[in-house]
């Protein structure tokens, strides 16, 4: 880390949004430092998919990769800190880190992710990003034909189920207390040989992080080989709303097409502020936060 407190633009998460946003600005010469806390929501996950030329990689493999490439531009630094607080200051933004030291910067990127907030069911978060998984595109394949479950309810499982479907007729939804289907998506659903289970759950048998029963309230337990699951997610930092910025009604970041969140100055990228939570994703966002920040400044200084 070099002896310095001011820079261009602070970039808060150091993984692959925020990564992709700090190669475009090293690239136009702005002086950047990304503060990562070294705690990715996809630690757990063995492998990354659909993410064109890196299909299949380790998650880690991909970011050590990418943090390597962005630190050869000389005016981009990483820190590996907690960014604990921010605030307004004259010239854009100061922010703290757990360390006790301040850094300050003309504009503020915001690649923090999201914390899944993992159900009390004994055995899920362990399955976590490994066979408990989130999204069709990102690990269905590895799962096609298997037998399958959707640990959801309402709209997000009726979703789901369609998607899933496609991937493996051996499925059924848990909707872990009473369905809230309407009579067309329970005529769909009934159409598709799909059952629906609202015993309560209790555990999830495993090992090593590979589900092998869900075990139901009354003792019974069903054998799978995946589990979808829809659970709630809370923002990795707090900062962002102490600074002004509005969130979603769902809890995401609130930004506009170039991800310029409500306040000026700031911009947010990445899972923390999109339902589309996947690694091409958050390179795209990054990448197109990077030079909407950098075009901002180029306005500002010409």
């Amino acid at each position: 880390m070099k002896n310095t407190a001011n820079f261009d633009v602070i970039i808060i998460g150091g993984s692959y949004a925020g990564l992709s946003a700090a190669m475009a600005l090293g690239r136009s010469l702005r002086k950047v430092l990304i503060i990562d806390a070294g705690n990715p929501c996809n630690k757990q996950t063995p492998h990354s998919h659909n993410f064109i030329t890196q299909d299949g990689e380790q998650p880690a493999v991909i970011a050590a990769k990418a943090k390597a490439q962005v630190l050869k531009y000389d005016t981009v630094q990483f820190l590996e800190d907690k960014a604990i607080s921010g605030e307004r200051s004259k010239k854009g933004f100061t922010i703290k880190t757990g360390s006790g030291a301040k850094y300050s910067s003309k504009k503020l990127i915001f690649a923090t992710g999201i914390k899944d907030i993992m159900p009390k069911i004994k055995g899920f978060a362990e399955c976590w990003g490994i066979s408990v998984i989130h999204c069709p595109y990102c690990h269905g394949y590895e799962f096609r034909s298997q037998k399958t479950a959707i640990m959801a309810n309402g709209e997000r499982a009726f979703h789901l189920a369609s998607l899933v479907h496609n991937l493996t007729k051996k499925l059924i939804i848990l909707t872990n207390g009473n369905a809230n289907f309407d009579d067309t998506q329970l005529s769909k659903l009934n159409q598709n040989g799909i059952e629906i289970i609202e015993t309560e759950i209790t555990e999830m048998e495993h090992q090593n992080g590979q589900i092998q029963n869900v075990v139901f309230k009354n003792g019974k337990k069903i054998s799978l080989d995946a589990l979808y699951a829809g659970i709630p997610f809370e923002q990795h930092t707090e900062i962002p709303v102490t600074l002004g910025c509005e969130l979603t009604e769902q809890g995401y970041i609130k930004v506009d097409p170039f991800q310029k969140t409500s306040i000026k100055g700031i911009y947010a990228c990445g899972d923390n502020s999109s339902m589309m939570r996947s690694v091409a994703n958050a390179v795209y966002t990054g990448n197109m936060v990077g030079a909407m920040v950098n075009k901002e400044l180029v306005e500002e200084e010409f």
